[in-house]
């Protein structure tokens, strides 16, 4: 009789090495920039929908993006879909506030317009999947929620597959987005849609190894950040003040090859001289890490 075999130990397969504009969300999305992050050894980029950044409802700012990506090697990966309508972060009142969830149908059709103006984009600039939150920050949880979300999503999923272009929804810290909820969502909506798996929201919530476990056959994509646990900070990962465990992230990361890139989504820090040098090392840190065994 054989015997049994141990089972195969993790490997450092290398990463797609990927970018969210969101590390400069508070300033205008140039092509200038574009280049030194192709210079800096990422293969592509997604693009965070704030108005202040990148107005995708812009012809000539989606016009300019469209002509820079067809000629570079930098590809555009994804969009995060907007948020606000506003250029403050939605301070300016709630009304700013985007949410497929909403219950007032006139409101929700309102916003799932908005979103499609986002997916518009793929007319001109091709990319692979939109990002989608189901809920507003903080939002409790309730039947009622589920189905105008199902209804918002429904639309916007069939409207997306006509650009060639997937929804993923993000575990979030909201009562209706952690990876228990997600995987409800889908089994009541039998919309079976794809996630992408944000390692701060987790860390947040019932924990990075926990939530992944849930969400792990239907990751396409990844926001990779640290935080304290507490607030929702999009540290660099390993940085001050970070406690994720990145050697046992980058294991989980590992166990599934080639189903997502290494997708980097950090907030700006405005002391650093050199942000994509330090976003260079970043990378080399983390996929660095040795996987542990038993």
């Amino acid at each position: 009789m054989d015997a049994l075999k141990a089972p195969p130990k993790a490997t450092k397969l290398p990463m797609q090495r990927m970018l969210s504009t969101h590390l400069i969300a508070n300033h205008r999305l140039t092509t200038a920039w574009l280049n030194k992050v192709e210079q800096a050894g990422v293969e592509a980029v997604e693009i965070f929908c704030a108005l202040q950044h990148f107005d995708y409802r812009n012809k000539s700012q989606v016009a300019e993006l469209g002509h820079w990506f067809r000629d570079s090697a930098l590809k555009l990966h994804s969009l995060h879909s907007p948020m606000y309508t506003d250029n403050i972060w939605g301070r300016t009142g709630p009304h700013t506030h985007v949410n497929i969830t909403e219950l007032t149908k006139g409101l929700r059709i309102q916003w799932v317009d908005e979103i499609k103006r986002a997916l518009e984009v793929a007319e001109i600039v091709p990319f692979r999947y939109l990002i989608q939150h189901l809920g507003a920050g903080g939002q409790e949880f309730s039947e009622y929620a589920i189905e105008a979300g199902f209804r918002s999503l429904e639309e916007l999923a069939v409207f997306a597959r006509q650009l060639g272009v997937e929804i993923l929804l993000e575990n979030t810290p909201n009562e209706l987005s952690t990876a228990e909820r997600l995987m409800h969502f889908n089994r009541m909506t039998h919309l079976n849609l794809n996630f992408v798996f944000d390692t701060g929201h987790a860390h947040i919530g019932a924990g990075v190894a926990n939530e992944f476990d849930i969400m792990k056959e239907r990751i396409r994509s990844l926001h990779v950040h640290d935080n304290d646990g507490t607030e929702d900070s999009h540290l660099y990962p390993k940085a001050e003040g970070g406690t994720i465990d990145w050697t046992a992230a980058m294991q989980l990361f590992r166990s599934k090859p080639n189903q997502f890139p290494l997708l980097l989504e950090l907030r700006e820090v405005p002391e650093d001289e050199n942000p994509l040098a330090r976003v260079a090392r970043t990378f080399d840190t983390i996929e660095a890490l040795e996987p542990t065994h038993d």
